[in-house]
Parts: structure tokens; C-alpha cells; sequence
């Protein structure tokens, strides 16, 4: 949507579109897959959302910033079952092959990534 100014609505939700990774298209330019948003009755913009598998690699990136840039791969084993929880409330694991990226960022097995799963299930062991 560039050349003309920036639709109110897509100012508005620009921070919304940055953090998941969409695009904002003019709605004439909407293919079946975006969703268009209308403005006083009127479609204003069309919302392009990314494919999962680049949501993930988003989420893997916020993940790394939320430890200050450190590579998952570096975090220690409480840390990483953190962030194994966190994806896990967000959704990464409904990507196809989810547990195999994820154990590859954190540098583990996919054995590992199951049992962080499987512990959070089970709830926190009272030793």
C-alpha cells in the first residue's frame, strides 16, 4: 500500500500486523486467503497473514529476545523448558514437524522436547 497515505485502520493495527508478521495489501490487490478489513462499511485493507512455518521462526526469535539475544541452544535446562512451555501455549507445536524445529533451535533431541512437554502435563515434581 504504498504511494498513498496510510489508511487510518492500518495505522492502527500496524503494531498488531508487526507482531505477527503480516502484511497489510490494498483490498483490491486481496487474494482469497487474506482478510479483508472494512472501514465505514467500506473495505479499507486487506490483512496477508504469514505462513506458519515463518510463524514459527518468529516465535523462535522472540524467544531468543526475551533471553537478551542469547542462542536458544545456550539457555540452561530450566530455561529451556520455559520457553518449551511458552511455544507450547502459543501454538508451535501445531506446525508440522513444530518439534523437530524447536529441538534443533534449542539444541536438544526431540526425545527432550516431548519430556518438557510431557513434564508440564504432569505439573511441577514435588521432590
Amino acid at each position: 500500500m504504498s504511494g498513498t497515505p496510510e489508511h487510518p485502520l492500518t495505522a492502527a493495527i500496524r503494531p498488531l500486523l508487526d507482531a505477527v508478521g503480516a502484511t497489510a495489501v490494498d483490498p483490491a490487490e486481496a487474494r482469497p486467503d487474506d482478510v479483508v478489513l472494512a472501514w465505514d462499511g467500506a473495505p479499507a485493507i486487506a490483512v496477508r497473514l504469514p505462513h506458519l512455518s515463518s510463524a514459527l521462526d518468529r516465535l523462535l526469535a522472540e524467544m531468543a529476545r526475551q533471553y537478551d539475544g542469547r542462542p536458544l541452544a545456550e539457555l540452561d535446562r530450566a530455561e529451556k523448558q520455559r520457553v518449551v512451555a511458552l511455544l507450547e501455549e502459543r501454538g508451535a507445536f501445531t506446525v508440522r514437524h513444530g518439534v523437530e524445529t524447536v529441538a534443533s533451535a534449542l539444541g536438544v533431541s526431540r526425545f527432550t522436547v516431548y519430556n518438557y512437554l510431557n513434564r508440564q502435563q504432569d505439573g511441577p515434581r514435588k521432590d
